[in-house]
């Protein structure tokens, strides 16, 4: 008899389990090992360096200067206890000094997207609880790319605009006026963004919008969002057209 020349699949290369180890479930894709904590920290800090070269510095002044007022402040109240000073002035520096690094990487960040297209409604992401906001711009213009984000909150709306003053004018206009036929005692504020006068840059946005007077309670808020919703963003129709005229061609659908 001739012998085949397949063999038995080898189980050689299965890695071995221990006897009490679980079977490994068939069609559940393996997770992604998220980076720690301390890997994401000094991504981070890479990302700031790159911007701001004066961040080294700066973290390392404050991780001293807090370990120094921390001894200062203990061998002035039991004198000959440094020991005390220094732990807890340690924690105090890495606190500080972390605190910099955030405050350095979220203006290394700004700067990266400023006055690229989209940067107010990635500004407008980093609103915390109390804001209701709208991923998609509100209005836009396809020919200048110039747009318009809505905001709303409890100082009323906000339109947050990307565009020269003169420009997006219009656009804010046009809004103001669609907001105010169904929101007639809700305050419209306007942010417009850039570098000009009269503009806010985008690493203060949020800032600016969160000192506005509140004038609306939770409850009013989503309110207001349901209604703004309601109105849904409806293309507009090409002119001559009128779809409540408008007939099927019979003989086309005949094949005439």
């Amino acid at each position: 008899m001739a012998k085949t020349t397949d063999t038995a699949p080898s189980n050689a290369d299965e890695p071995k389990r221990s006897l009490f180890s679980r079977k490994p479930k068939a069609g559940k894709p393996n997770k992604v090992k998220k980076p720690s904590r301390i890997k994401q920290m000094v991504d981070i800090f890479k990302m700031t360096r790159r911007h701001d070269p004066l961040i080294t510095w700066l973290m390392l002044g404050a991780f001293l200067g807090l370990i120094l007022v921390s001894l200062v402040v203990t061998l002035l109240v039991s004198p000959g206890n440094w020991i005390t000073g220094l732990l807890v002035g340690i924690p105090l520096g890495v606190l500080g000094a972390l605190l910099i690094m955030s405050r350095r990487a979220e203006r290394a960040a700004y700067s990266q997207i400023e006055g690229k297209p989209g940067a107010a409604g990635a500004a407008l992401s980093s609103l915390k609880r109390g804001w209701i906001f709208d991923e998609q711009p509100a209005a836009v213009n396809p020919r200048t790319q110039d747009v318009v984000f809505r905001a709303i909150g409890k100082p009323g709306i906000v339109l947050v605009t990307e565009g020269p003053s003169a420009r997006v004018k219009s656009l804010v206009d046009a809004e103001r006026r669609r907001l105010s036929r169904i929101l007639p005692n809700v305050t419209i504020t306007v942010i417009e963004t850039g570098k000009g006068e009269g503009q806010t840059s985008i690493a203060k946005v949020t800032k600016k919008m969160n000192k506005l007077k509140g004038e609306l309670t939770k409850v009013e808020v989503s309110t207001v969002n349901k209604r703004i919703a309601s109105l849904g963003n409806k293309l507009p129709i090409p002119k001559g057209i009128d779809p409540n005229k408008a007939r099927p061609d019979r003989k086309a659908a005949r094949g005439r």
